[in-house]
């Protein structure tokens, strides 16, 4: 695998959102699990970068205190807990990021049912207390794996919409989706993953206008 830096998502040192593509088995997941320290790469030549830090030389519980964020895709709500106490939990373990006000101000529909277990909410609400639940971390960069998988349509324009946010706000993202072309009209640049290898990096937009390169690697 090439290395892992911040070069390839920006330019110019300002936060961006990605999109991490490629067919089944290409080694997206891998990829952000390997960035998050979940899991070790099979081949130790890869190197993780965030902000001059070697980030391959963490665990993932140091990753996770250096600001780098992983919204699985089964999100990992936590059963027994209400939403608000899924928030707290987050921010037990210093440095805490956004504080709960500005959380329920980004996501309505939470603070509706903050005493609601969370378990229990829909899958876009689940997914929305995945990603608000990173926030409350002091969050630097935030990973996605597939954030619109079995939503329906209105809820992936409001998860779009929380997402924009967080990118106006200063957050890099990456996002590991099925749904391309939801993807790549969020980032701003794409990586396409060939069996663990990076097969293109350069704009969201450069990919939007290749139909060669998206039939190739992305099937679409």
């Amino acid at each position: 695998m090439r290395p892992i830096s911040e070069e390839n998502w920006d330019d110019d040192g300002s936060s961006r959102t990605g999109g991490l593509l490629g067919r089944n088995g290409a080694g997206k997941t891998s990829t952000l699990r390997t960035i998050a320290r979940m899991d070790e790469p099979n081949l130790k030549t890869g190197e993780i970068w965030l902000g001059g830090v070697a980030v391959h030389e963490m665990s993932d519980y140091q990753a996770s205190r250096a600001g780098i964020q992983l919204v699985p895709e089964d999100r990992r709500v936590i059963p027994g807990l209400s939403v608000e106490e899924n928030l707290v939990l987050a921010q037990i373990a210093k440095p805490i990021g956004w504080e709960l006000d500005r959380i329920y101000d980004h996501f309505p529909r939470l603070a509706e049912r903050r005493k609601q277990e969370g378990v229990t909410l829909s899958g876009g609400e689940q997914q929305m207390l995945a990603v608000a639940r990173a926030l409350a971390r002091d969050i630097k960069l935030l990973l996605l794996d597939e954030p619109y998988e079995g939503l329906a349509p209105t809820i992936v324009q409001e998860i779009e919409k929380i997402l924009q946010e967080v990118k106006q706000a200063g957050i890099t993202t990456v996002i590991v989706e099925q749904n391309a072309v939801a993807a790549l009209k969020l980032a701003d640049r794409a990586i396409i993953l060939d069996t663990g290898e990076v097969a293109f990096k350069g704009t969201a937009q450069e990919v939007l206008d290749n139909e060669e390169l998206r039939h190739e690697y992305l099937a679409i």
